[in-house]
């Protein structure tokens, strides 16, 4: 499978267009040490209307959704304590937030963090919610199937763009916690 750049009009490595991303993520970029240099995740400047994953594949091709995977924002309870985590899933799945994710954060209950909260706290927008420049000691749970991938696409912490990302990144983003699992089709709970 290679990168899917020719779906694009526009694709810059990220670290030469840091003006087009969110703060957080470009200063995630600017600093990045990972083993995968920071030039391979790159940047494909797309129109906010196609942000979201079902109208994204409509727009720009139904075999995008094999290299696309989400991020959400959850919030793990346990008394009167939250932790404030990320899930990435590939987006043929959903994120086993009652399972898989309550028992990594040890939380009596877990649940999609409210709006005003994911996006208050990231310094990201919904619907571009990102993996990459997420706030530093926030558990980052990461589906194996998802590093297992040559390429990702993934918000860019804006509607507008997304970042197409080497799989093997997620596994080195700061608290990535790779799981098998953590993705799960829609029928199962």
């Amino acid at each position: 499978m290679r990168a899917p750049i020719g779906h694009f009009d526009h694709a810059t490595p990220a670290p030469e267009c840091l003006d087009e991303l969110i703060r957080p993520v470009a200063d995630a970029v600017r600093e990045w040490r990972g083993s995968i240099p920071a030039e391979q995740i790159v940047y494909v400047d797309t129109d906010p209307q196609w942000a979201d994953t079902a109208t994204f594949v409509e727009h720009y091709g139904q075999e995008l959704l094999e290299q696309s995977a989400n991020c959400v924002v959850v919030a793990g309870r346990r008394g009167g304590e939250t932790t404030l985590a990320a899930c990435v899933v590939l987006s043929t799945t959903r994120a086993d937030v009652n399972g898989a994710v309550r028992r990594l954060l040890g939380a009596r209950k877990a649940s999609f963090a409210p709006m005003d909260t994911a996006t208050g706290e990231t310094g990201m927008e919904y619907g571009g919610i990102t993996p990459i420049g997420l706030p530093g000691d926030w558990p980052v749970l990461v589906d194996s199937a998802v590093v297992e991938l040559p390429y990702v696409l993934v918000g860019s912490g804006r509607r507008r763009g997304k970042l197409l990302v080497p799989g093997k990144v997620f596994a080195e983003l700061p608290n990535a916690v790779v799981l098998d699992g953590l993705g799960v089709s829609a029928g199962e709970s």
